[in-house]
């Protein structure tokens, strides 16, 4: 159970039910640091924008790579929640799932190309505190993806690095995404 707890539907102001609605219908529960944020509705709102809006936007790099680097993050940071929530985002994209086994090994797997690989050390020197970005990278990432993708990658990387921290800061695990078994723990009602 999350460090805070969730908002139970019965229990939300009506614009965040109808966001749960929306979101049950996306992914088929409703994301548990969708329902912790729901304790701060300015916050969920303001969270629920940018994530809409980066992933509407989010069009230059190839989904594989970017995705990647996404895991990595999580993977990195030891999120279960972002790392189930991203095993499912990649079986329902279409994505090979079973590399991400090989995930810590990517610089000698075999089922990771160049591009995944520029895009995975990328973000683990992005991730790395203090961050070891070097001019190199980025011109090899802006050969590679161009100037929008490394703009791109460098959003969702760091999108990442925010939710991660932040479902770890407040006890989030994961919700048996990747799985199909999702759950949202709302707290039962006191007994009288």
């Amino acid at each position: 159970m999350s460090r805070i707890p969730p908002v139970a539907p019965a229990d939300a102001p009506v614009l965040v039910r109808m966001a749960y609605k929306a979101a049950s219908k996306m992914v088929g529960e409703v994301p548990e640091p969708f329902a912790v944020f729901a304790n701060h509705p300015k916050l969920f709102f303001a969270s629920l924008t940018q994530e809409l809006a980066a992933d509407k936007a989010s069009t230059r790099l190839p989904v594989s790579v970017r995705e990647l680097a996404v895991f990595r993050v999580a993977w990195t940071l030891g999120c279960t929640w972002c790392i189930d929530f991203g095993k499912m985002t990649q079986r329902l994209d279409g994505l090979d799932i079973e590399r991400l086994q090989e995930i810590g090994d990517y610089t000698t797997s075999t089922k990771y190309t160049d591009d995944d690989r520029a895009a995975i050390t990328y973000a683990d020197v992005m991730t790395a505190d203090p961050s070891a970005v070097t001019d190199a990278q980025v011109a090899d990432l802006e050969d590679r993806f161009g100037r929008a993708g490394v703009v791109e990658l460098t959003y969702q990387i760091g999108l990442e690095n925010m939710r991660a921290r932040i479902n770890s800061a407040l006890g989030i695990t994961e919700q048996g995404f990747s799985s199909d078994a999702c759950r949202v723990p709302w707290e039962s009602p006191a007994a009288p």
